[in-house]
């Protein structure tokens, strides 16, 4: 009988040794109790209550109306059920554009009142003193460069980033800035695989990659892309492993039918 592996905690530290010896990290997106237990107990390493929330579970058409309130409630509740995976909450659109201490602030709910071990933000040079401050007041920071969705209305839509050299010049520098600022790691979305490579080995933190190509430190996706639960658009870098939505339609078909013809409830279901 084989024994049970125990697999210790995942912490920032963790995340950076991973990095220097060459393993990969796992990211996935969770926003609920039940599909956070789900990920913690199958091995992913990195749990990011991502504010795409705002897309695939409030309806929105980008994550710019999500607030501080909507971040916290779903962080409380992944954080309820995570027993290993690092967690990160990402900090909504003007929750840290204002001024430095109300980013400082707000990154502090995500500790203090929801139990994330550290918050994502979005940005290049022009959020390195707000990640310097956060960092500094021992909260980890986890950074995001190239398209960086709350941005979208400003590059003109989700397009690939970094594909000239000038722009791919800025990011590399924007990643070491971070890097110099505090950040223990930093997403890579949408970026040219060749940029992404040069970043990862420019930089000493880890960088996971959404549309950023294999020579990345780590890989994450939207948990509701991958198991083909949102169907309104599919990203060229998203691998759908499952295509639960055709699935659970069909169960729930087979519900409707079974309760308007009388088969359920049957005797086994009935007190």
């Amino acid at each position: 009988m084989s024994k049970e592996v125990k697999l210790n905690k995942i912490t920032t530290s963790v995340i950076r040794d991973m990095k220097r010896k060459g393993e990969k990290i796992t990211m996935l997106t969770a926003y609920d109790h039940s599909m956070a237990a789900v990920l913690d107990e199958a091995g992913v390493d990195i749990l990011l209550v991502g504010d795409s929330l705002g897309m695939v579970v409030l309806g929105y058409d980008s994550t710019l109306p999500v607030t501080m309130e909507d971040m916290l409630c779903h962080t409380k509740a992944v954080t309820r059920a995570a027993k290993r995976a690092l967690i990160i909450g990402d900090m909504p659109f003007m929750s840290y554009q204002i001024s430095v201490e109300e980013a400082v602030r707000n990154a502090g709910r995500f500790m203090q009142e929801a139990g994330a071990h550290g918050v994502k933000l979005e940005g290049g040079r022009e959020v390195a003193e707000v990640t310097r401050r956060i960092a500094s007041s021992g909260i980890p920071v986890m950074a995001h460069l190239g398209l960086t969705p709350q941005s979208v209305h400003q590059f003109g839509g989700y397009k690939v980033q970094g594909k000239e050299d000038a722009a791919a010049q800025r990011i590399i520098e924007d990643a070491k800035i971070l890097e110099e600022a505090g950040a223990f790691s930093v997403v890579l979305e949408c970026v040219p695989a060749k940029l992404a490579a040069t970043i990862t080995q420019s930089i000493g933190i880890p960088t996971i990659g959404i549309g950023g190509g294999i020579h990345c430190d780590g890989q994450v996706l939207v948990i509701h892309d991958m198991l083909g639960m949102f169907e309104k658009f599919t990203p060229k870098f998203v691998k759908k492993y499952a295509n639960l939505n055709s699935q659970i339609k069909e169960a729930v078909k087979q519900y409707v039918e079974e309760v308007r013809t009388g088969v359920f409830p049957g005797k086994e279901h009935s007190f």
